[in-house]
């Protein structure tokens, strides 16, 4: 897993690097801003557009002098520096690089406190005003400056991080904080990049590699962690010789009512797919004929009146309840049932977090190690309203701590909290796969893999990530504007067969 660091933690990386490379800090932002130009020239080709670089007099000023310099090296010509002395400090990588760039041809001017006449004319800003580490909201010169940049219909690209940006806290509902086009970032992305409240000002964010300490990176101590293939490939295991359907687990996937067999269908397709040795759908009798037609492989256990069946609770490896269940009397009853009589991690998905929700006893009922896999809204039934997604994934981490439960929080970085306190943010998945039904394919997906036998952390980390995957193997090489969800269920084994090769 990549630890994700905060502000600090970078310049504590940076700090590592300096000292055990070793290196000078000047040389290490020369390197980070050739990274940032290696990108940049790859992207924009067009040498003949105007570039306006923004510079503050701190480090992220440093990087756009350096990186000003390094673009009229690469032929771009038209280029303006507007060096912004809004303080009277300066770093020294910023003097350092200020007079390399004042030995080149490149057109330097300054604004001053109190000034409001920008000019902004270019085709392309680049945003190099203060970087990482902000943790206050801008006021002042710097809010007039980005406001005035805010209303310019102009590329803006930002170096690191927008101007205005928080990264590793809660950001404030009146921040002003600059829009960029794209933000290239050095050596990974920031916590808030992740998070929705990053999409007003981030449309594109863009990593590049600076040669930062991996040691020191790995070494840190973070509850922050994203989820790469690499790490996958790890847990996911072979299906080998002289293994049976018996090897791979029965999955019971408790699901639909008369109206919303979709649910139970999609949710038992794509248990079924991604390799549960047998799956059972436990439906209601109307259900009985739309099963057997669509998913032949899945066997039934019908429900009457919303009632279980007498039930042999050891003959099932994993349980997954919830999708089109409803919240009826005797849909609550059914949660009761499992809770009462399973001991083993339950997957809790749609209906069954809102009966949660209503009946917050029964969370601390709940099997260790199970599984709640909410949306927002859901998650803010269970938990109470937040005003943000830094509140709900501090929430998430603590409720999963108190609980000894692992609390899937779906989103575009859909994201897992632990028992031990961690936070894992996936990578993978795309818009295409946003539709109805998608949820109910990654209960499925989880249940099977609970089913057999990985951890309910190794299957709620594998599970997401080749949910997203299998999205992102359709949409993105076909330019798919849309993903259904049985496309995903169909496309579960191959995408598994690749990160197992």
């Amino acid at each position: 897993m990549l630890p994700l660091l905060t502000a600090k933690q970078i310049r504590d990386a940076d700090a590592y690097t300096i000292a055990k490379e070793p290196i000078s800090s000047v040389d290490l932002m020369e390197r980070a801003s050739k990274a940032f130009v290696g990108w940049f020239v790859n992207h924009f080709q067009d040498k003949q557009q105007s570039i306006t670089v923004y510079c503050g007099t701190g480090n992220n000023g440093g990087d756009g002098l350096a990186i000003a310099r390094i673009l009229g090296e690469h032929g771009f010509k038209n280029l303006t520096v507007k060096v912004i002395r809004f303080s009277d400090k300066a770093s020294n990588d910023f003097k350092t690089n200020l007079e390399r760039l004042q030995a080149t041809d490149v057109k330097i001017t300054e604004i001053n406190k109190g000034e409001t006449d920008f000019n902004q004319q270019a085709d392309i800003i680049i945003d190099a005003l203060l970087g990482s580490g902000l943790n206050k909201p801008l006021a002042g010169d710097y809010k007039n400056l980005v406001e005035y940049l805010n209303k310019l219909d102009t590329t803006v690209v930002a170096v690191d991080v927008p101007t205005g940006f928080y990264t590793d806290a809660e950001i404030p509902k009146d921040a002003t904080i600059l829009k960029t086009d794209i933000t290239i970032t050095f050596q990974q992305p920031k916590i808030n990049f992740l998070l929705p409240e990053s999409g007003p000002y981030i449309d594109c964010c863009e990593v590049v590699k600076i040669g930062l300490s991996e040691e020191f990176i790995h070494a840190v101590d973070t509850p922050y962690y994203l989820v790469e293939r690499e790490d996958i490939r790890k847990i996911l295991k072979p299906r080998k010789r002289f293994s049976n359907k018996g090897t791979y687990g029965h999955a019971l996937i408790i699901a639909g009512k008369d109206e919303t067999m979709g649910a139970a269908l999609l949710a038992s397709s794509a248990c079924a797919h991604a390799g549960a040795g047998l799956t059972t759908a436990c439906i209601p009798q109307s259900g009985l004929i739309a099963l057997n037609s669509s998913m032949p492989e899945v066997m039934a256990l019908i429900r009457k009146d919303e009632e279980l069946p007498a039930i042999a609770w050891d003959k099932f490896s994993s349980i997954g309840i919830g999708p089109g269940l409803g919240k009826s009397t005797d849909t609550l009853q059914l949660l009761n049932d499992i809770i009462e009589h399973y001991k083993k991690p339950v997957v809790i998905d749609a209906d069954a977090v809102n009966l949660l929700a209503d009946n917050k006893q029964l969370l601390n009922e709940l099997p260790t190690g199970s599984i709640l896999t909410p949306h927002m809204k859901e998650f803010d039934r269970l938990f109470g309203q937040h005003e943000n997604w830094w509140q709900r994934a501090q929430k998430a981490k603590a409720k999963a701590e108190e609980l000894a439960i692992y609390i899937v929080l779906k989103n575009d970085y859909t994201i897992i909290a632990t028992p031990a306190g961690k936070l894992y943010f996936n990578s993978t998945g795309n818009p295409a796969m946003a539709t109805g039904g998608m949820g109910d394919i990654l209960t499925g997906i989880i249940t099977s893999l609970l089913a057999q036998h990985y951890t309910p952390e190794q299957a709620c980390l594998a599970g997401i990530y080749i949910h997203g995957k299998a999205g992102d193997e359709l949409a993105l090489p076909n330019r798919l504007n849309v993903v259904l969800p049985q496309q995903v269920a169909n496309q579960l084994p191959a995408t598994m067969a690749k990160l197992i090769a």
